[in-house]
């Protein structure tokens, strides 16, 4: 945990399948719908600027959510970084890390939810791995994890061979359903219904409990799954869950596509007494706007079947930071 004694965490990378960018229409849209809003406006100063959009504009006409895949960073109170997942937006994290730390002598902690490419795909442009004197241990309950690592780099897929990384990098292979002792959290694995597998996890810090759970699909008519999935998500402060597909698509057309819908997750948080439900892993095909429409419609279902309980609905961006 940071010096203030609470949990945070941080999101580099919150888009599903495959990274997207905001295309020129896009953003020509957004700052054609802004400068109509401003029109009167007394606009003259950098200051004047940020305030009137921080104030006059939702937040999908005045920032984006983002097009990294995943990765998820919690920060905890020792120097030890922990990530979920080493998608695209591991890139920007290592980035960030030699800007701000020396290049050398870093310990990261990777938990892997499984190794379809869209989670491991920010792994050869992780600067931090070509820096000796780091330590990079990866942790998954896949067996073929360090092959999926290994593979991404050889060719034809990549110049630089996996053997050519300088750091000192480890593959850790979990058990589901086990508690583990790793970088100051308890940490426990969970098996998720995905083509291939995925395992979702529960860190825990003293009296603060942070669930990811992406890539997993849940059957509505299998009491049991959704009953177990519950306790593993019971009183946590943030569940992190795959919110790909809206409910029609994961229940029709995309079924066993692997991935959850928002109502779903909205469910179990309220079954398990979740405190935040943070959705994630946003369909590339998605726009901010819909996004905003997804979260604006999931707070207002939380409202309408709210009990004695109430679940703070969130969305993920890049660049979000959640302090628990």
């Amino acid at each position: 945990m940071p010096p203030d004694g609470r949990l945070t965490v941080k999101f580099w990378g919150t888009r599903g399948s495959i990274p997207v960018a905001m295309t020129s229409a896009e953003v020509r849209r957004k700052l054609i719908a802004a400068l109509t809003r401003a029109s009167g406006r007394k606009l003259e100063t950098p200051e004047q600027a940020a305030a009137f959009l921080d104030r006059e504009l939702d937040f999908a006409g005045s920032r984006t959510f983002g097009g990294n895949s995943s990765c998820v960073e919690i920060v905890t109170d020792r120097r030890d970084y922990v990530l979920c997942d080493l998608g695209s937006g591991a890139r920007v994290f290592g980035n960030e890390v030699l800007g701000t730390r020396d290049a050398s002598g870093q310990r990261f902690h990777a938990f892997m939810s499984h190794p379809h490419w869209d989670h491991i795909m920010g792994f050869p442009f992780f600067m931090p791995a070509y820096q000796a004197g780091n330590h990079i241990k990866i942790y998954g309950c896949h067996a073929d994890l360090e092959e999926a690592f290994r593979g991404q780099h050889a060719a034809p897929c990549f110049p630089v061979d996996f053997s050519r990384l300088s750091a000192t990098i480890e593959f850790v292979r979990l058990e589901p359903d086990r508690e583990y002792e790793i970088a100051g959290l308890r940490v426990r694995p969970k098996l998720q219904r995905h083509g291939g597998d995925s395992y979702g996890y529960r860190f825990q810090a003293g009296d603060k409990v942070v669930v990811y759970s992406t890539d997993a699909e849940h059957k509505q008519d299998d009491l049991t799954e959704i009953k177990a999935f519950a306790e593993f998500f019971r009183d946590a402060d943030l569940v992190i869950f795959d919110s790909q597909y809206s409910l029609a698509e994961a229940t029709s057309i995309k079924e066993d596509w692997g991935h959850s819908s928002n109502v779903v997750g909205l469910e179990l948080c309220q079954m398990a007494h979740a405190k935040r439900l943070c959705l994630y892993h946003h369909e590339p095909v998605s726009d901010d706007e819909r996004i905003a429409a997804l979260l604006a419609e999931t707070r207002r279902l939380e409202e309408i079947t709210r009990t004695d309980r109430r679940v703070e609905i969130l969305a993920a961006y890049d660049g979000m930071e959640i302090a628990l």
